[in-house]
Parts: structure tokens; C-alpha cells; sequence
């Protein structure tokens, strides 16, 4: 059976996230080739309605609202409701991102549906959709199907593939009315403490420090390294605590879960909670003095050596084969 699904656009500053058109994929693959609407939520569309459109979206429906310009539960909330009610979709697509973590089990409970979340792969099409999903801090998957209800689900960034861009592709662009009253939080200003660059939630490369950058400054060949691969700058629990980085880089089970085609780890140990957020990366390369260092057990190359003294070299490598492309 064909089904109509909607998917949440994210945008930051002022553009769509990548997770916004691998949801767009995801939403194709279980629609069984029903209609695939896009939903913006915010103070200016700008050109991200077209933008969805010619990754795949069949039509995008927006809600413009001053309170919309920054994310709080309670206005995403409403605006998204009342386009669902608008809509009446058969099955929702978020992304599982800081936003999609907090906002679809509202919306969840509202629609009295269920929620899958942080699919990090899809088998089958339509009906015969089964949705992969980790647990128990990746050490296992278990596989989801729905049999009744609206299906809500929440993609892991930098899992599925988005479709080709075609700009050719287009559609309706429509835009709703919605009244957003009664807000509980209101957002007066946002002080940023990430790093600029690549957004390390959806970042191909990903370069992570641990305690054996041994200060701040240890993450300098590391944020270069990170520059020549056009990656971000990641970090352990280990390496936040002491001070030599922001909570913000934190990948782990208490921080940013991440899957990276490459994921290389200077000076980190391995603990458990840390291999929660990075285990499932594509090719994982470790560096380490430690030969017996819990990371190699994951690593699909490792280095036994001064992190200090390898990073350096790996990045005059790069430098060297980016120069002769």
C-alpha cells in the first residue's frame, strides 16, 4: 500500500542539514510510491523548499513564524501538529539529531503512535519495510517492523545514502498558517562554543582526541589534520573532563553518536562508552603508544605510536596526494 510520508526539514543557519535528504531516501524507500512531503519549520524558507524538492521530495509544506526561529519544543511542536493534522500522513521520517531526539516523542505521543528510533538502515520497501536499529550501545541490533499505526521512525545521520540531486525536480511549495501561543521557553540568544567547520554529527572524516593529547594545545595537529581531510575534530569523555576541549566535540554514549566513512582515534583508550558513539564507522583507524589499548580491538588499522609524531606525518602524506589530484 502507498503511503503519504512526511519528513522534517532541519535547518541551521539558514541552510538544510544533510540529514534532511537522507530522510528523504528513507521516506522514498518506505512509501511504497506514495506522495513524500517535506515540512520546514521556520522564520524564512528561503530557497530550502526547492532544495528539498529536487533531492526527491514530491511537494514541501512550510510554517513561517518568528517564534520559529529557533527550536523549542513546545513551537516546532505546534507548527508540526498542525501540518500533520493538515496532511494526515501514513508515516513520519525525522532525523535522529539533537532536534529529532527531542521532538518526536512528542509528536509520538500526540499521534498516539509508536516510534522507532535511530535506524540506521532499512530492509525492503513499503510495506515490507524492517527498520536495523542498535542497542545495548551498539554491542547488538535488533530489526523493527510495524504492522499498524502511523510509522514514525528516526534516522542515524551519515547511514543512508540521499538520493542524486536532479535540478530539474520540481514541485508545490505551499505554506501554512499556524498560531504558536503559550510557549514555555522562549530563546533570547544562542551563544555557540563548537568549533566552525564541518558539523561533527554528520562530518565523512572525523579526527578524535583523547587523554593522550595531554592539553588544549594537543589538539592543534589534530584540528590540521582534521582541515586537510575536509573532517571535524572530535573528542573523549576523557579528554572533555580534563579540560582540554568542549563538551560540544564529546563522542560517546553521554555524548554526539557519529558513523563517519573515517574515523581515526589519536591517543584514545577504547572505554566502552566511547565505542558506543564511534564503533559503527565505516573504516576506523587507531593510534596509540599502548599496543594492548582496548581500541585496536575495534580498529580496522592500527598504529602503535606517538600520536604526536604520527599525526603530523599522516597529514604531510595527505597534503602531499591532495597536491597531485
Amino acid at each position: 500500500m502507498s503511503k503519504k510520508v512526511l519528513v522534517l526539514g532541519e535547518v541551521r543557519e539558514g541552510s538544510l542539514r544533510n540529514v534532511t535528504f537522507e530522510a528523504i531516501a528513507a521516506a522514498k524507500t518506505v512509501s511504497g510510491g506514495g506522495e513524500v512531503v517535506g515540512v520546514l519549520l521556520t522564520d524564512s524558507v528561503g530557497g530550502n523548499g526547492e532544495e528539498m524538492l529536487k533531492y526527491g521530495a514530491d511537494r514541501v509544506v512550510t510554517v513561517e513564524h518568528p517564534h520559529l526561529k529557533q527550536y523549542t519544543s513546545d513551537g516546532f511542536g505546534q507548527a508540526f501538529m498542525a501540518v500533520s493534522e493538515q496532511e494526515k500522513p501514513e508515516a513520519i521520517v525525522f532525523g535522529h539529531t539533537a532536534l529529532g531526539k527531542d521532538l518526536s516523542p512528542k509528536i509520538a505521543s500526540k499521534m498516539q503512535a509508536g516510534l522507532i528510533s535511530d535506524v540506521t538502515a532499512i530492509e525492503g520497501e513499503g510495506d515490507d519495510a524492517v527498520f536495523v536499529r542498535p542497542i545495548y550501545s551498539g554491542k547488538a541490533f535488533e530489526k523493527v517492523k510495524v504492522k499498524d499505526g502511523v510509522l514514525f521512525f528516526t534516522i542515524r545521520p551519515n547511514n543512508i545514502q540521499p538520493l542524486e540531486k536532479d535540478d530539474s525536480r520540481s514541485g508545490d511549495v505551499s505554506s501554512v498558517s499556524v498560531e504558536i501561543t503559550n510557549l514555555r521557553t522562549i530563546i533570547k540568544e544562542v551563544v555557540r562554543k563548537s568549533t566552525e567547520g564541518v558539523d561533527l554529527s554528520e562530518a565523512k572524516v572525523v579526527v578524535a582526541g583523547g587523554r593522550g593529547v595531554k592539553s588544549a594545545d594537543g589538539f592543534a595537529p589534530l584540528k590540521e589534520l582534521a582541515d586537510v581531510l575536509g573532517g571535524a575534530v572530535g573528542a573523549s569523555r576523557g579528554a572533555c573532563d580534563a579540560d582540554y576541549c568542549d563538551y560540544s566535540l564529546q563522542i560517546g554514549q553521554t555524548g554526539k553518536v557519529v558513523t563517519p566513512d573515517l574515523y581515526i582515534a589519536a591517543g584514545i583508550s577504547g572505554a566502552i562508552q566511547h565505542l558506543a558513539g564511534m564503533s559503527n564507522s565505516k573504516v576506523i583507524v587507531a593510534i596509540n603508544k599502548d599496543p594492548e589499548a582496548n581500541i585496536f580491538k575495534v580498529a580496522d588499522y592500527g598504529i602503535v605510536g606517538d600520536l604526536f609524531e604520527v599525526i603530523p606525518m599522516l597529514t604531510e602524506e595527505f597534503k602531499k596526494l591532495k597536491a597531485t589530484v
